[in-house]
């Protein structure tokens, strides 16, 4: 009985190692191959910024190498010496923070809607919100911007040549996607938190703004960051409705003037990609320490 009580403990043991040592193969391949994925990813990054800092000898050699030994920030100056570069940095970052505000108000209630309440249409309109998405950008350009045009003869400031019109037709594009991302959130709440706080005596507004909104406040995060990249670094919308009025530029217009006939000033070209993706960073950054907090606070309560 001993012998037999024996041989199975041991063929239990040798079935844990192996399992153990199974797993232990697949999570090495696994970080490996996630070492790989990162590298690969942060290999353009790299670039750009080494780019960057190079002599323009060595950004237009033919025998490019991953390192410069005469690190300079010739092109940075030059960037930072285009006529009239603070003001497009200023007019992209009012057109994003524009976006971010009234897309992180308007999908947030429109989330609320589509989740807490039954209406006609409601499958329909997300739908409609799924469709808006596969829809290509460059298909709706030209339509977009008749309709700029014409707008612009009725309603002042909204017109082409305005930042309006950027902000507009940004808010029109990251809807969409907001809303369908933030209904996961707000269907993850349990509806008898918001009971509760009714039995409590607390309103309708109350509970949408001091009991919901903190609990959905990643996912809100979530989608602020995408609506910031993607009103930042617009250019087709941005060189398409501002036509005239070069002072109401973005950033990615302005890369333009790095682009010549003859030849391209790489170096340029690359210190002001750097440049644009300071603030996002940055955003991004300040976003993910709220996305934190705000989840904290969400558990504490």
């Amino acid at each position: 009985m001993n012998i037999l009580r024996n041989s199975r403990n041991s063929r239990n043991s040798r079935n844990s190692r192996n399992s153990r040592n199974s797993r232990g193969r697949w999570r090495l391949a696994a970080d490996t191959g996630a070492v790989v994925v990162a590298l690969v990813t942060a290999f353009p990054v790299f670039w750009m910024v080494l780019s960057a800092f190079k002599p323009k000898g060595e950004v237009q050699s033919l025998d490019p190498k991953p390192w410069t030994a005469h690190p300079t920030l010739e092109s940075f100056r030059q960037v930072l010496s285009v006529d009239g570069f603070g003001r497009y940095f200023l007019n992209s970052l009012v057109v994003a923070l524009s976006v971010v505000v009234l897309s992180a108000v308007v999908v947030f209630l429109a989330a609320v809607a589509v989740t807490r309440f039954r209406f006609r249409f409601r499958t329909t309109i997300m739908v409609m919100f799924l469709i808006a998405q596969m829809i290509p950008v460059e298909a709706l350009t030209i339509p977009l911007f008749f309709m700029f045009r014409d707008a612009g003869r009725f309603v002042p400031g909204v017109g082409l040549n305005t930042l309006a019109s950027l902000v507009l037709v940004q808010l029109a594009f990251s809807l969409p996607f907001g809303i369908w991302m933030m209904r996961g959130f707000v269907a993850a709440v349990p509806v008898s938190i918001e009971e509760a706080a009714q039995i409590d005596g607390a309103s309708r507004t109350r509970i949408l703004w001091r009991i919901l909104l903190p609990l959905v406040a990643p996912g809100l995060a979530a989608t602020s960051v995408f609506s910031f990249i993607a009103a930042w670094n617009d250019f087709v919308f941005a060189k398409t409705f501002i036509i005239s009025a070069t002072d109401n530029q973005t950033l990615p217009s302005a890369l333009l003037v790095f682009f010549k006939p003859d030849e391209n000033d790489w170096g340029g070209i690359m210190a002001a990609s750097t440049l644009m993706t300071v603030p996002v960073l940055i955003f991004f950054v300040a976003v993910q320490r709220k996305l934190v907090s705000g989840l904290a606070g969400a558990v504490k309560d």
